[in-house]
């Protein structure tokens, strides 16, 4: 994998495939392997797709300093990339915890951007934390795979073994996707082996109040077209986060998709990849459906 040089001297790895307009994608958890985002529903066969590991994730190296994982400090990896790539301007893809990057970044260097995309992001950023997520939930109760998933969630507030924690989030899985088919039964299966606790522990870490407020007050000045996605069975961050999320720049559109959890090129690749591409061909925002 080529590799390219932060700030620190860190040999952040990146996959580089596909040709035409850069779109670079940051993979959420937080802490997780970039590769569960795939191909992003076949973008980089219309994009030149740049997906970076982030520090201790995939092939780059955890960091030196455990105040390098935190989401302001991996913007700057965003920066270091671009630089290395030599790109005056690109578009940015995160999804999930890298949205708070991703924020972080337009915050910093938004003259940057071209287009912001954020699929199924949190809003801690933004300091809330809606509960609808667990009204979809409850929502699917009529699903086979519910009863288990309640008790595995349950065991899971008190869970200190790593590998306990992998099964049973596996046995949770099925309520971050609009359906459990085989597709999403594949791409929950890998999650295990790509979570890394140290990264997704210093994630949030060293952002008080006063640094978190002044990060919102400049999304406001950000000029370039942004594009929330959120799904209507996602029962992870739910739907009302996107809302939060969206109000917090002054230029952009939430987009719900139907029949899409937390993942949406793996539930629906065919609605999501035209949605984002559009997205990025146009101006700004995609037509209303």
């Amino acid at each position: 994998m080529p590799h390219c040089t932060s700030y620190d001297g860190t040999e952040i790895a990146y996959r580089d495939r596909g040709e035409g307009p850069v779109l670079l994608a940051l993979a959420g958890g937080p802490g997780r392997d970039a590769a569960y985002l795939e191909d992003l529903a076949g973008l980089d066969s219309v994009r030149r797709l740049v997906v970076p590991d982030s520090r201790g994730t995939g092939d780059t190296a955890p960091a030196a300093d455990p105040m390098a994982y935190s989401f302001p400090r991996l913007a700057q990896d965003v920066e270091a990339l671009r630089r290395h790539l030599g790109l005056e301007r690109f578009a940015l893809l995160a999804h999930d915890a890298a949205a708070a990057t991703a924020q972080a970044y337009a915050a910093e260097y938004g003259d940057r951007l071209t287009h912001l995309v954020l699929v199924t992001p949190g809003s801690r950023l933004q300091g809330a934390l809606p509960e609808d997520a667990r009204a979809i939930f409850e929502s699917r109760a009529g699903e086979p795979w519910w009863p288990e998933a309640v008790a595995a969630l349950a065991e899971l507030e008190t869970a200190d073994d790593l590998d306990r924690v992998r099964e049973l989030l596996l046995r949770v899985a099925p309520m971050a996707y609009g359906r459990w088919d085989a597709a999403q039964r594949a791409h929950a299966a890998a999650e295990g082996a790509q979570l890394h606790p140290v990264p997704r522990a210093g994630f949030w870490q060293g952002v008080d109040e006063q640094a978190r407020q002044s990060l919102l007050d400049r999304l406001r000045e950000v000029t370039c077209p942004v594009l929330v996605l959120t799904g209507d069975r996602d029962a992870v961050t739910g739907m009302r986060a996107g809302e939060v999320v969206a109000d917090s720049f002054p230029h952009a559109r939430l987009r719900p998709l139907h029949a899409v959890g937390h993942y949406p090129w793996v539930d629906e690749p065919a609605l999501f990849r035209p949605v984002v591409e559009e997205f990025l061909s146009s101006g700004g925002f995609p037509r209303p459906s």
